[in-house]
């Protein structure tokens, strides 16, 4: 079996930084310790006192596969994770065929074996029609039911009340949940639509797509979770508004209970406000939309105070060519998971998280959350997802997307941080310039 040992790093692990040594052996966090020495025939990197994090679980990306594998797949966007620190990932089901049964989400797990460069879950749909499949869902398949109780395309917006009730009652994992108000919506596209035509000013998206549609649908999203005693997650927090929705307080308490109800925001909405229409246009459009600096800068405030959860990518690419569209048939998505740690670490370059709330927010919590079975910690004995941080600014460029769309919003903009190295199952995958060996990711594995 291949050993490595990690020394002089300065590991960011469940609250603490501290200076230490990790040895990697058997694809598992073998020794945790300092001074430890090397052994025969043992791979030693001197991290130099960089930053040595668990790999980021990434609980929200759109590989596009099957269907849509001419503007990524699960090759191609695993691959670009690993490059950004994202060593697992949680797929979701609205593809082509979208994820209704067991034999459509194994079908997925299928196409990941020996492609996939990090480890891999794939979500169960919701549909009008698929209560029974929701039903007999093994919770040992998929880290949760997901759940559009908002415009989405094809079969999966739910919004007969009494499956939704269903749903929520009777789920045999957590719910997470895309919360927008179609009806609402619909009425300020048309209104919109009536000005302006198909050529909507991009601007006009946080609009249409408004805050108050967010809010109605969280709200009801929240009161049946109350009601059945749902574990729900509230995917892609983007206003000021929801917060207030959300209980404070960590993830996992002191007696070992967690919370019930849970909140994410994306990088996306951490980085971007409505100032950046005008020069990015449809490269940010996406649902829900980008809204205010005062959205942004709330929930920036909200994750260092553990209102949000999870911090995750919303990964979902889309051509240049799409993009280029008109408002009404340019579709909503962009590329992230390359740039997210990145991005998410200019936070702590900025003083507004430590390096440990990154991890908590982007590793441990994911892991908390959908009950990942030995993922998303540095602990003796847990797999070996590695990410060593060298704190050198670049500039994102587009010649070095790895994103079969071949773009970045990022484009242009200069990150004080690197991926020096990721390590996936205890392989190096990424080298900080390019991926190395072959995909080595695995299928998750939940503790419930």
């Amino acid at each position: 079996m291949s050993s490595t040992l990690i020394v002089n790093a300065r590991l960011v692990n469940e609250g603490r930084e501290f200076d230490g040594d990790l040895r990697i052996h058997g694809g598992r966090i073998a020794e945790i310790g300092s001074g430890l020495s090397a052994r025969d025939r043992e791979t030693v990197v001197d991290a130099n006192g960089r930053r040595l994090l668990p790999g980021m679980i990434d609980d929200q990306v759109h590989f596009r596969e099957p269907g849509m594998e001419y503007k990524a797949d699960i090759a191609t966007e695993s691959a670009a994770a690993v490059a950004g620190g994202l060593t697992s990932f949680m797929d979701m089901p609205n593809t082509n065929p979208p994820t209704l049964d067991a034999a459509a989400l194994e079908d997925k797990y299928g196409r990941a074996s020996g492609r996939a460069w990090g480890n891999y879950g794939f979500y169960m749909g919701a549909s009008n029609d698929n209560l029974d499949a929701i039903r007999r869902l093994d919770p040992l398949t998929a880290p949760g039911v997901k759940v559009f109780m908002g415009a989405s395309t094809g079969n999966m917006l739910v919004d007969d009340p009494d499956v939704l009730d269903r749903i929520f009652a009777e789920v045999p994992t957590p719910i997470i949940t895309h919360c927008e108000d179609t009806p609402m919506i619909d009425a300020e596209l048309a209104r919109y639509r009536a000005k302006y035509g198909d050529d909507i000013p991009a601007a006009c998206h946080p609009d249409i797509r408004s805050r108050e549609a967010c809010m109605r649908s969280t709200e009801l999203a929240i009161a049946l979770a109350r009601r059945h005693g749902t574990r729900l997650h509230v995917l892609h927090i983007s206003t000021a508004q929801e917060l207030a929705l959300f209980e404070a307080g960590p993830l996992v308490r002191a007696d070992g209970s967690r919370k019930q109800i849970t909140a994410e925001t994306c990088v996306h909405f951490l980085r971007f406000d409505r100032e950046d229409y005008a020069a990015l246009g449809h490269l940010i459009k996406c649902n829900p939309a980008i809204k205010d600096p005062a959205d942004r800068e709330a929930l920036v405030r909200a994750l260092a105070a553990d209102v949000i959860d999870v911090l995750a990518t919303d990964h979902a690419p889309h051509t240049l060519e799409e993009k280029a569209r008109p408002y009404t048939s340019a579709p909503s998505g962009l590329p992230l998971v390359q740039y997210a740690l990145n991005a998410a670490l200019e936070l702590v370059h900025e003083g507004h998280l430590s390096t440990a709330q990154v991890v908590q927010k982007f590793a441990h919590a994911p892991a908390q959350l959908f009950d990942v079975k030995e993922r998303g910690f540095l602990r003796e004995g847990y797999a070996a997802d590695l990410v060593l941080i060298d704190d050198t600014p670049f500039t994102v460029r587009r010649e070095d997307v790895l994103s079969k769309c071949g773009w970045s919003p990022f484009e242009g903009r200069t990150f004080h941080s690197r991926i020096a190295s990721t390590w996936v199952n205890g392989m190096l995958a990424w080298d900080g310039e390019r991926l190395v060996g072959s995909p080595g990711g695995q299928r998750l594995g939940f503790t419930r």
